[in-house]
Parts: C-alpha cells; structure tokens; sequence
C-alpha cells in the first residue's frame, strides 16, 4: 500500500474517534462519509479496524458510538418477549415510554446459538426511526427466526422504572413468563 494513502487512512480514522468523542448522538456512515469526503463503505472499514484497534465503537441502528469511561448508574434487567412482526413498535413504545432504554435485542438460532442485535431505543423517536428503517429496507426482525420469541437487554435510571414497563409489557400480552 502506498504509505500515504495508509497515512490519510489513519488521519481520517482519527478524526472519526474525535468526532464520536464530542457527540452527543449516533453518528451515521452517511455523515461520516460526508465528513472525511469517502465512501460509506470506506467508513464501514473504518470502523472495522478502530474496533480491531480496541476502540470501544458500538454500531447502532442510529449510528456509531463510542462508549465513554464514564457511564451513569443504570438498571439493567433481561426480559423474554414474544409477540407478531405488527406489534414491535406497540411493544417498543410500551419500553420507552417508561423510560427504559431497548439495549439489544437476542434470539436462539438452532445452527449459530444466540444471536444479539444492538438498538439503543430510548425515544419515541428512536422508535419510529428504526420502524421506519426496517420497512424502507424491508428487512426482517430477527425475532421472525423463533416465531416472535427474543429478548430484550433494558436499562433504566431507576428500578421502579424497569419494574413499570415490565409490567406494561405483561398487561399487553408480550411478555413470556413461567406457566
């Protein structure tokens, strides 16, 4: 490889982790491509060897982010959900609303054993875009490999927050508990 292609290789991939570093919010291929004036698939690579370098990068449906030292003090619980492909954003919704954030999601696949998604829902508006993503893209929940059974990883400032949406997802049916 010529050594300054390589150099502008490690000049832009530095300026991505500056600019995750200052943001606030998930930042998209899209933006980064625009940002460093290169191709949404040279971010995609990008991001491949920060990680490799150990650089703590989360892909999002939102975006990239990168994890800081300092996080808040949060609840986290696992909770098993099952319900239709129609009723993932009521679901969604329900998880928010009560001031939960949907961390990931997880199924049991018979060949590749659990399989974890990120999502980093915290907002209707999180919501609505990564609804609105799914059908622009047509793609499938990975709940539909296990006919609606997944779980999710949810964080909650408090614990009475986490126990309330449990229990919104109980009352409307999506939650699967112990017969």
């Amino acid at each position: 490889m010529d050594k300054s292609k390589k150099l502008l290789g490690e000049n832009r991939r530095q300026m991505i982790i500056k600019w995750l570093k200052e943001s606030l919010i998930p930042l998209t291929g899209t933006e980064l491509s625009k940002r460093t004036n290169v191709s949404r698939q040279v971010i995609v690579q990008d991001i491949s060897i920060l990680k490799a370098k150990n650089y703590p990068i989360l892909a999002t449906a939102q975006g990239y982010l990168l994890y800081q030292n300092e996080e808040p003090k949060t609840f986290s619980k696992m909770v098993a959900c099952c319900h239709t492909p129609e009723e993932t954003k009521e679901e969604l919704f329900i998880l928010v609303d009560h001031g939960v954030m949907v961390k990931d999601v997880t199924v049991e696949h018979p060949i590749y054993g659990e399989i974890t998604a990120s999502l980093r829902l915290s907002s209707r508006h999180d919501v609505e875009q990564f609804c609105d993503k799914l059908q622009k893209t047509n793609a499938s929940l990975l709940s539909d490999l296990t006919k609606g059974v997944h779980l999710h990883t949810l964080e909650a400032s408090t614990e009475e927050a986490l126990l309330q949406a449990i229990q919104g997802l109980n009352e409307h049916g999506f939650l699967l508990i112990e017969d």
